[in-house]
């Protein structure tokens, strides 16, 4: 998401950023770096002013000055909706966070919106949604499915006719403005995947625990680092012998999860099955493949198929 989109109030200082995000474009990053210094001294409180220098001055291999940038971004913005920890993290500056800062992720989808559909399956050939409905198949037909993080409804659309019922919740608004056209869940309901059963929004109103027997998560933990938030989530909103399907980044680190440049979190192979082990599951499936592009390089991850112990 672009901070310049921010407005600062003040529209030199918006136009000096806007220009420099041209320059950038074309390659010219001091002059862009700047002009956003330029902005910075007419608005110096403006935390997208000081991400976008930031990340010029992280392009341009000035990481000092891109650390002490980004630290300004997150004084300015302590909810941090631009993502600035994330981006100390990766520079070194601050420990991995266990997960992004929900109001970085909520703004990202919101703004990702519009054109998701057209982006993530056109340019970027996304693959999960069919790859992991051929893999849920196997069991069906299911009485009642959870969608987390279900978007736009790319999954939901692919598993609709293999259950009675769907549920589709996800933290941006937008996203699920963007479901309900479709018309293909029974429900939708904002939820945050990184806080409890009851905070989430994933019970209450109807809704009672235990309800499912299959909950699904596609390109969805990539954005929350460690699990050990949502597999209670998961486990609260299965029946006995439920089913949870799922998908993540494969990383190559000897860590159970990484931080990328992507800003997206990528697990291993053991992390996952241990973590399915400790929770209760057992696994029935997985499956190596690539799930997308970034940037014309495919990004490879992997399909789970498991199941909820009695």
């Amino acid at each position: 998401m672009p901070p310049s989109q921010f407005s600062s109030g003040d529209a030199l200082a918006d136009r000096r950023v806007e220009y420099a995000r041209m320059l950038a474009d074309a390659g010219d990053l001091l002059a862009a770096t700047e002009l956003v210094e330029q902005a910075l001294e007419l608005v110096p409180y403006w935390a997208a002013g000081w991400f976008s220098l930031g990340d010029y001055r992280e392009q341009n291999a000035v990481v000092e000055g891109a650390v002490d940038a980004y630290r300004q971004a997150l004084r300015f913005d302590p909810e941090d909706v631009f993502g600035a920890r994330l981006k100390l993290a990766l520079l070194g500056a601050a420990e991995v966070p266990d997960q992004p800062p929900s109001r970085y992720v909520e703004s990202l989808f919101d703004d990702y919106a519009e054109r998701f559909d057209k982006a993530l399956v056109e340019k970027l050939d996304y693959s999960v949604p069919g790859k992991l409905a051929d893999i849920v198949s196997a069991k069906a037909p299911f009485c009642l499915a959870v969608d987390l993080g279900c978007g736009t409804g790319l999954l939901g659309a692919e598993i609709r006719d293999v259950t009675e019922r769907l549920e589709g919740f996800d933290l941006s608004a937008n996203m699920l403005a963007k479901a309900e056209q479709k018309e293909i869940y029974d429900h939708l309901a904002q939820a945050d995947l990184s806080l409890s059963t009851e905070e989430a929004g994933l019970l209450g109103e109807g809704l009672p625990a235990h309800r499912a027997d299959l909950v699904t998560a596609a390109d969805v933990l990539m954005y929350l680092g460690s699990l050990e938030t949502v597999m209670p989530l998961v486990i609260d909103l299965l029946l006995p012998g439920g089913h949870f399907a799922f998908s993540v980044e494969e990383a190559t680190g000897d860590e159970g999860f990484e931080l990328r440049e992507s800003l997206r979190y990528a697990h291993t192979e053991d992390y996952i099955r241990s973590l399915l082990t400790r929770f209760g599951f057992e696994t029935l499936a997985m499956m190596r493949t690539d799930i997308r592009l970034d940037r014309g390089e495919p990004i490879f991850g992997m399909l789970f198929l498991s199941r909820k112990l009695p």
